[in-house]
């Protein structure tokens, strides 16, 4: 387990940003933001057929409200992004930025329960972050988060700040866009944690491509 976390680090962590959108009258920004902006996100750099992008996925509940969007890479270099699309019914969004970063390859989509997978992103706004564990359940479907949902569980610790951050496979690919924690007590991760799954990104980013996106 220790080894894949190093290496899922040393393979992925260049493609996963720090998000910090503006959001009116916030006032409590995440680390290394400016006043005003709201609790910061994640976000990674994503194409499917280039080894680099300026395109971002996110989780859409993270730049919702945002008037103003930064991004900040694993070098700390920071540059505004814009919102390119949205798809709320799956909580996914993309941003575009001139910052251009190295994409992560797309797994196959096949999770087998108890397989190792990490989770990159920017748990309480801290900076980039990884936590390891293993998929706990596919498919899980109505847990209330979005109106359509397909999620991986995983025990792999995520916290306020790791949403739009990835999932990855221990074969250093991303096969989830992280979402959400299932608790009763609030910022509190209980190992019940959800990631979309790759299935729904490419639906989702398929419908987009039909709109002219």
């Amino acid at each position: 387990m220790a080894e894949h976390g190093t290496q899922t680090w040393n393979s992925a962590i260049r493609s996963v940003v720090i998000v910090n959108p503006t959001w009116p009258g916030y006032t409590k920004p995440g680390f290394g933001a400016p006043a005003g902006t709201a609790p910061a996100g994640s976000g990674v750099y994503f194409a499917e057929k280039r080894p680099t992008s300026g395109y971002i996925l996110t989780a859409a509940h993270v730049i919702s409200r945002a008037t103003d969007i930064e991004i900040v890479d694993s070098a700390g270099r920071t540059l505004p992004a814009e919102i390119h699309a949205v798809d709320q019914r799956r909580d996914i969004a993309i941003l575009k930025t001139d910052l251009v970063g190295p994409v992560i390859p797309f797994g196959t989509g096949k999770m087998p329960i108890g397989s190792h997978v990490c989770a990159i992103g920017n748990s309480f706004g801290l900076g980039h972050s990884i936590s390891c564990g293993v998929v706990s359940a596919v498919n899980r479907q109505n847990i209330g988060f979005n109106e359509i949902e397909d999620f991986i569980q995983t025990d792999a610790a995520i916290n306020p700040g790791s949403s739009g951050g990835a999932l990855i496979d221990s074969e250093g690919r991303f096969v989830g866009l992280i979402d959400g924690i299932f608790t009763k007590d609030a910022d509190i991760d209980a190992g019940v944690n959800f990631a979309i799954s790759l299935s729904l990104i490419k639906a989702s980013l398929a419908d987009m491509r039909m709109r002219g996106v």
